[in-house]
């Protein structure tokens, strides 16, 4: 059985030889150790046996998303990058009538992420001159050559995701973040124009590429944002389930798979998320850092959801061989139990830094061995 067979099959919910296994965003094929771009961590010599061993061994989901020629937010929008003491800077600016909302990021060389260092929206006020501005529309059908190409360069080794914000991601990542939940909690209307504004463009983007790309494994992400403990269950239902379903519709409807991303605290929320109709649930963390066990998780709604998960990234990167395996074979034996529609084994995240540790290198070694065995 292909790497793309076993995953596709997974997704149906259909017999597998053994269980897919990915290291989430590291698929051996995005990165490149000879960008010369100060912060490509993976030029360091540490990862590349973790590189080669995505490449050659896991079940590889690349992720991709279409673009469209022109957004209709354009003419608004200036966005400039430039680099300081090897960092990369990038300063958005966007008119709204007399005034300029601005946000700035930084991407620094040792650390694979991007910080906001100043938030698009600073206050509600901001945000009631954003929603006065035109609604950003997509201009022309999208362009997918670029997952086309992906795909043809994975041949059997692996598939493309489609990846995805939801509204409440496209507004909550506008605000820092104690600022966005004294929104969301204290002016639900407010924000619940804010989400509409967001779900005008998304949802027919969605409804395009669906159509153009069919069949395909979509991640939607950002319903994290409204789970315990940042929001009660009852604002879960309204800021997640009432924009997400018609997402999770429009994918399906063309034969995709959606798969619904949320880290954290999900047993208050589980019912709502398996509600959308998604097909597909990541990353299930263990107690401490989830509420859930992936058995539980399995037995409840594992007939719907493929269950990706369920290793926590800190026990990747601390934890000693013997600790390591225990935690596999036990993930692999929770997320196969009895009867459900599949499981592939996964990190939450992949560590962030420069320099890969011999403990993480060994473990990710460990995952793949198990899961080829299992």
């Amino acid at each position: 059985m292909t790497r793309r067979e076993r995953l596709m099959k997974t997704l149906r919910g259909e017999p597998v030889d053994r269980p897919a296994v990915c290291f989430y965003e590291i698929t051996g094929f995005d990165e490149d150790p000879n960008d010369p771009s100060p912060c490509n961590v993976f030029s360091h010599p540490s990862w590349q046996p973790v590189l080669e061993l995505a490449r050659d061994r896991t079940d590889r989901i690349v992720r991709r998303y279409p673009t469209f020629p022109a957004r209709s937010s354009d003419a608004f929008r200036e966005v400039n990058s430039y680099e300081q003491h090897g960092a990369i800077f990038v300063r958005t600016k966007i008119r709204a009538g007399k005034y300029c909302l601005t946000s700035l990021r930084r991407r620094d060389p040792d650390i694979n992420t991007w910080w906001t260092l100043e938030p698009l929206l600073k206050n509600r006020d901001d945000l009631r001159l954003w929603l006065k501005l035109p609604d950003d529309i997509p201009l022309g059908a999208p362009d997918i050559s670029n997952v086309q190409s992906a795909e043809q360069a994975l041949g059997q080794t692996g598939l493309v995701m489609l990846d995805t914000p939801d509204p409440l991601c496209m507004i909550a990542e506008l605000f820092e973040m104690s600022e966005y939940l004294v929104v969301a909690l204290e002016e639900p209307a407010l924000f619940h124009k804010a989400l509409e504004k967001a779900a005008r463009w998304l949802w027919p983007a969605i409804e395009a590429v669906a159509r153009e790309l069919p069949g395909r494994l979509w991640r939607i992400y950002g319903p994290e944002y409204a789970s315990p403990p940042y929001l009660p269950p009852h604002l879960f239902r309204e800021y997640v389930l009432r924009y997400d379903q018609p997402m999770v519709t429009a994918i399906q409807k063309y034969g995709g798979f959606a798969r619904t991303h949320a880290h954290g605290r999900l047993r208050d929320i589980l019912d709502d998320i398996a509600a959308t109709g998604c097909v597909g649930l990541d990353p299930i963390e263990p107690p401490p850092q989830g509420d859930v066990e992936l058995a539980w998780v399995r037995e409840h709604y594992g007939h719907q959801m493929v269950l990706f998960g369920n290793i926590e990234v800190v026990e990747l990167e601390t934890l000693d061989a013997s600790a390591f395996t225990m935690r596999v074979r036990q993930a692999l034996r929770d997320g196969t139990r009895g009867e459900g529609r599949g499981f592939v084994l996964m990190p939450s995240a992949c560590p962030a830094g420069r320099v890969l540790s011999p403990t993480a290198r060994t473990n990710y070694e460990i995952m793949v061995t198990l899961a080829e065995t299992a």
